[in-house]
């Protein structure tokens, strides 16, 4: 027992003397053991929170590029029709991510006034597209700030683009009496007056919507000619027919198309007596040659009033309807807006 006892203890103390030569102190067997343990332990601690450290790291940026898409992708804008052209009126409708106190729009360089629809819980507003404007996408850019909770009052935007395409629209050659194109001096200054008229009504911007609902024909006949059309009179005076005609004998009953107010109701060189209803948010509609007026200046009308009796007064070549729309400066196709499916 005792050889044994001095043999371990001499192989213990070689052990030391060999760790003192490469100048480690090292501790005997069992110390050393432990001591590698430990060392283990804690290397596998810290690899351990590093690993989860980067996992957190990596949920946090997930997090938040998910909310910036929720975000994003709780917009919707949708446009009636779906295929819009140069000289289309359009609907748009909006859903924002959040409940919003108002909203607002820009598009075409025109600003857009939206109305809330309870019904559908969505946003809407008319708009439209010039005849002069080129095919392309054109975005339209919504504005609005936040309804209620922590977030209320906080501003929100949104864009979305829109495609425009190109819509031909006929050319036609007519010859007509030369009075219809050379008006005499005393006619030209008729002209220049009326101008100016219309140059002031057509400022007319009232900030709150009149109509309501779908638009209804004023008339209920056949249409004798189409928005757009590119005429030639006598092979030289060129014009845009920026209306849509009615096919109705004199003394026809004209009603309004929708909800507004008469701001003009007198008679004028080209388009005889005229009456312009006010829509609001800068839509206008127009009813032209009447020959009998039923309304005057600033009578409030509701759709389907009548407003007056139609005729071939101004520069018409016979008796008929001409109404025209016109929003923003813009005159737009009113068998389109007639046809739009509106809150």
């Amino acid at each position: 027992m005792k050889a044994s006892s001095d043999r371990e203890g001499s192989a213990d103390l070689a052990e030391s003397i060999d760790g003192l030569r490469n100048g480690v102190s090292i501790p005997p067997g069992p110390v050393l053991l432990g001591a590698c343990v430990t060392a283990m332990r804690e290397r596998l601690f810290h690899f351990v929170a590093l690993i989860a450290l980067l996992l957190f790291s990596r949920a946090a940026n997930l997090s938040a590029a998910t909310a910036a898409q929720q975000t994003a992708g709780n917009w919707t804008v949708g446009n009636q029709p779906a295929r819009l052209v140069n000289g289309s009126p359009v609907l748009f409708r909006v859903t924002t991510p959040k409940p919003v106190r108002a909203l607002s729009g820009n598009w075409l360089g025109h600003e857009i006034a939206f109305s809330f629809d309870v019904s559908h819980r969505s946003w809407f507003a008319l708009a439209g597209v010039s005849l002069e404007t080129k095919p392309g996408t054109y975005p339209i850019q919504l504005h609005a700030e936040t309804a209620s909770g922590q977030s209320a009052g906080q501003a929100i935007s949104f864009e979305k683009k829109i495609r425009v395409e190109r819509q031909r629209y006929p050319r036609v050659l007519l010859k007509v009496p030369a009075r219809y194109t050379a008006p005499s001096p005393e006619e030209q200054r008729q002209i220049e007056q009326d101008k100016e008229t219309k140059a002031e009504v057509f400022k007319t911007v009232s900030a709150g919507r009149e109509w309501k609902g779908s638009f209804a024909p004023p008339v209920d006949a056949a249409i004798s000619d189409v928005f757009g059309v590119e005429r030639v009179f006598n092979g030289s005076v060129e014009s845009t027919h920026q209306g849509l005609d009615f096919r109705v004998p004199s003394g026809t009953s004209v009603a309004a198309v929708n909800s507004g107010r008469v701001i003009l109701a007198r008679a004028l060189f080209f388009e005889g007596n005229c009456v312009v209803i006010d829509h609001g948010q800068g839509l206008l509609t127009l009813y032209l040659h009447l020959s009998k007026f039923s309304v005057k200046e600033g009578d409030e009308v509701s759709k389907g009033h009548m407003i007056g009796l139609s005729g071939g007064t101004g520069r018409a070549t016979g008796p008929h309807l001409h109404l025209a729309v016109r929003w923003q400066g813009v005159y737009l196709n009113p068998q389109v807006l007639l046809k739009l499916h509106l809150p």
